[in-house]
């Protein structure tokens, strides 16, 4: 009989599988819910959004909070992971902004709907929106003071109403991309946008491009018009193009090569009669070796004399800030087994954060190197050197100096993780 009663409750089961496939999706047959076997699951309608899964590409989309919550085992002080799926994340470049400018959301690119696109997580509650989708990349620059993203898709330089998106999408209407999107310049065709910089009035955009024989040129457009112009051309590829955020007409860029630089650092400044300037940053000799340069202030820029190499010990290395008006050169400290690798300051001057190739973080008060704190560690386990696979610190501090933003792979390959700065 116990078998019996198995039986039909399996077949019943069954049967009222095949009615509800004959119906059609699951809830067909109630507008407003999903019903299965007498019982509404509508409530659980993005529980299938889990961290492991592949969601669609689908702009305005809502994932869940995947944050999590741990104390460093070595200092004790508290880290959130933002992100802690298996799919890679990592934080847009250090020397473009993270917030925006209402400091509600960070930007940060995934691959949890396809390669590379661009999502806004919720400083509130950590949840995460998709904020491109398509050919859009996830070149985002945002604005310095307007909640706008700016992005190249094909020959357009768009801009996107992220404040307006979110908004929106947050109080569960439906969205459409073109809705929030506006064309402000088509590009010429010939163009090879690499990088891109928002001046600090966001009256100009610029990015680089490739041209004949090993150049490169500075464009810029005008976004009220939409006027595009090759400002500055330079007899080497251009990398990591940023502006100032302080003070308008200065462009900071490298000498990309992949590796050492004959001269890593550049500046362009554009006066009030748009006329352009060019001169080289901290003259470099063959025994250094210059690497992720960020603007600390309006008149200060940090960088890292890379020490990983014996011959590079021989001569000044680790972090420095340079004071572009007086080219005051103030050091910051240099660490043991290869030295620091990146940095990030406080506008006011008062703190520097640098990273080791093993993934241990630094707290340093302005120009006292030995008074260095310790912050967190092991975020990069198995890593004595720059050249393996696991991720790049490439840290961000908050505009109001609160917050340290970095990326990790102590938990996944690759995630985002965030802690206060005390």
């Amino acid at each position: 009989m116990k078998y019996m009663k198995k039986i039909t409750s399996t077949l019943s089961s069954k049967l009222c599988w095949l009615g509800l496939i004959m119906m059609g999706p699951l809830g067909a047959h109630h507008a407003s819910g999903q019903w299965v076997e007498g019982l509404d699951y509508s409530s659980r309608a993005n529980v299938d959004k889990t961290f492991d899964m592949i969601g669609e590409n689908a702009f305005g989309q809502h994932f869940p909070s995947e944050h999590f919550t741990f104390e460093d085992e070595v200092t004790g002080k508290t880290v959130i992971a933002l992100t802690s799926s298996r799919h890679n994340n990592s934080k847009i470049y250090q020397t473009h902004p993270q917030w925006t400018p209402d400091g509600r959301s960070i930007v940060f690119r995934s691959d949890r709907s396809g390669k590379g696109l661009a999502y806004a997580l919720s400083m509130e509650d950590y949840s995460i929106t998709q904020i491109s989708s398509g050919d859009d990349g996830s070149d985002f620059h945002l604005g310095w003071n307007k909640n706008l993203a700016y992005h190249i898709r094909n020959d357009s330089l768009i801009i996107l109403d992220l404040g307006r998106l979110l908004e929106e999408t947050h109080a569960g209407k439906q969205v459409t991309k073109a809705d929030y999107e506006q064309i402000v310049a088509i590009l010429p065709a010939h163009f090879q946008p690499n990088g891109m910089a928002l001046d600090h009035n966001e009256k100009y955009l610029y990015f680089s491009t490739r041209v004949e024989d090993g150049h490169s040129s500075i464009v810029q457009v005008e976004l009220s018009s939409g006027a595009v112009e090759e400002i500055l051309e330079v007899p080497f590829r251009i990398g990591h193009l940023q502006a100032n955020p302080y003070k308008e007409g200065e462009l900071m860029y490298c000498w990309e090569t992949g590796g050492d630089a004959p001269q890593r650092m550049w500046m362009a400044s554009i006066n009030e009669s748009r006329e352009v300037s060019n001169r080289p940053l901290f003259a470099e000799t063959d025994g250094t070796w210059i690497t992720h340069e960020v603007f600390l202030g309006p008149d200060h820029i940090g960088f890292n004399s890379m020490g990983h190499l014996d011959r590079l010990q021989q001569g000044p290395n680790g972090i420095y800030s340079l004071n572009l008006r007086t080219d005051e050169l103030v050091f910051h400290g240099q660490q043991d087994g290869g030295g620091y690798w990146h940095t990030a300051g406080t506008s006011d001057l008062q703190w520097i954060v640098g990273d080791t190739f093993n993934g241990d973080l630094y707290l340093i008060p302005f120009g006292k190197p030995e008074a260095a704190q310790l912050l967190t560690t092991g975020h990069r386990l198995s890593s004595k050197s720059p050249f393996s696979r696991e991720a790049h610190s490439h840290h961000s501090i908050s505009p109001d100096g609160k917050w340290l933003l970095f990326n990790s792979s102590l938990l996944t390959a690759s995630d985002i993780m965030m802690m206060r700065l005390e």
